[in-house]
């Protein structure tokens, strides 16, 4: 089969043309409705965010009138002040707990304690107390200076107990009982981090004392002071 041109060139050329600037025309529309669709959301959005911004801003001037008005704003805001700060006093606070634990783990059972003070603001501790003979006092006061401890968070050891004085001590002469032959009375200093409450801590107390942890039956840690002695007394 024969097919024939009866077009002239110019004609294809002009069909051509006619072509192309009906898809230029159609690219441009479809371009030019994108951008108004896009410029209209965009508008859109920012109107909905100065709306949502102003309402905002009129509820939080309608809430701050009503708290205003609130009779016990203050006390309120001072509870929930206090409250927000339980967690750092409870972690500020000492563990008192720790202390009849480390007690019995540092001192012989040959001594006994009448009386026990400590100082959880200046770290400071004053111990009166009785035993069988004064080289068991000797024995506290040097468990007392060389018992360390270790943490959770820090493995290397340190002194738990510091300034470790024995302030005086006497023979109890009068008493007719044997384990308040001598009596004492010891001051020192502690480690704060042994009674930190965020900490584990574990003593290590020298092997070579029995301490009431470590004996099968203990006596009683402690025990009421024996009457004045008239024996002598002596000061370190």
């Amino acid at each position: 089969m024969i097919q024939l041109n009866l077009l002239p060139d110019v004609k294809l050329e002009y069909i051509k043309a006619q072509r192309a600037r009906r898809l230029a025309v159609s690219i441009a529309l479809i371009v030019g409705t994108a951008s108004l669709v896009l410029l209209l959301l965009l508008l859109s959005v920012s109107g909905l965010q100065k709306k949502h911004l102003s309402d905002l801003s009129r509820d939080i001037a309608t809430d701050s009138q009503k708290l205003q008005k609130e009779p016990q704003i203050t006390k309120i805001l001072t509870v929930q002040n206090q409250l927000e700060s339980l967690t750092a006093l409870h972690d500020a606070k000492p563990a008192a707990s720790q202390l009849f634990d480390y007690l019995n783990q540092v001192t012989p059972t040959q001594v006994a304690i009448s009386t026990f003070d400590i100082d959880f603001t200046q770290q400071t501790v004053t111990i009166t107390g009785t035993a069988d003979a004064l080289s068991n006092v000797n024995k506290y006061v040097d468990t007392l200076k060389f018992t360390k401890y270790t943490t959770d968070t820090n493995s290397k050891a340190a002194a738990a107990f510091n300034n470790i004085v024995l302030g005086s001590f006497a023979l109890n002469n009068d008493t007719k009982n044997p384990s308040q032959a001598a009596s004492y009375t010891i001051t020192l200093s502690y480690d704060k981090t042994i009674f930190d409450i965020t900490q584990k801590v574990k003593l290590d107390v020298p092997t070579q004392v029995t301490t009431r942890s470590e004996a099968t039956q203990p006596t009683d840690l402690f025990q009421a002071a024996p009457p004045t002695s008239k024996g002598a007394t002596n000061g370190q």
